[in-house]
């Protein structure tokens, strides 16, 4: 799935010269959205409620423009479920993201991984991995999933 995704990237990425920055799709969200796609795929099955929480999340908290978000979400039902690294995503944004964003996107995959109200062991690991990744301490990792959680009781 990464060899894809990474060719997503390479190939949807457009130059600043080329054409004007409001156009392009900034490499950060590119690497979330494929964060939040791992997410979606570490249970092994592919629910519609993780679906459409990731069309929200996109939508509404990353500048991926909707013609991006279909062909994205094609990309990852269509690839092997299996992730070698998360390196490159994560130091991603590591570099871009302040820490406050990167507690958002914790929250975000907690928003994922709560949405079929079944947090699956393999979600919660992956979760915590990237966490770590991304140096979020465990107070606040903690902290991002009790307040999803409790909001989507």
């Amino acid at each position: 799935m990464l060899n894809s995704i990474r060719q997503f990237f390479e190939n949807k990425l457009v130059n600043n010269e080329e054409e004007p920055t409001s156009s392009s799709i900034a490499k950060t969200d590119l690497a979330c959205a494929a964060l939040l796609i791992e997410v979606i795929n570490s249970d092994h099955k592919l629910e519609e409620q993780e679906t459409q929480a990731f069309f929200s999340v996109l939508q509404n908290n990353l500048n991926i423009p909707g013609e991006d978000i279909d062909e994205l979400v094609e990309l990852a039902e269509n690839q092997a479920k299996e992730a070698t690294s998360l390196y490159e995503f994560t130091s991603l944004i590591n570099s871009d993201y302040d820490y406050s964003q990167k507690v958002g996107l914790i929250e975000n995959m907690w928003r994922i991984a709560f949405s079929d109200n079944n947090l699956d062991k393999y979600e919660d690991h992956l979760i915590r991995k990237i966490s770590d990744l991304i140096y979020v301490s465990h107070s606040d990792f903690i902290r991002a999933k009790l307040k999803v959680r409790d909001a989507s009781n």
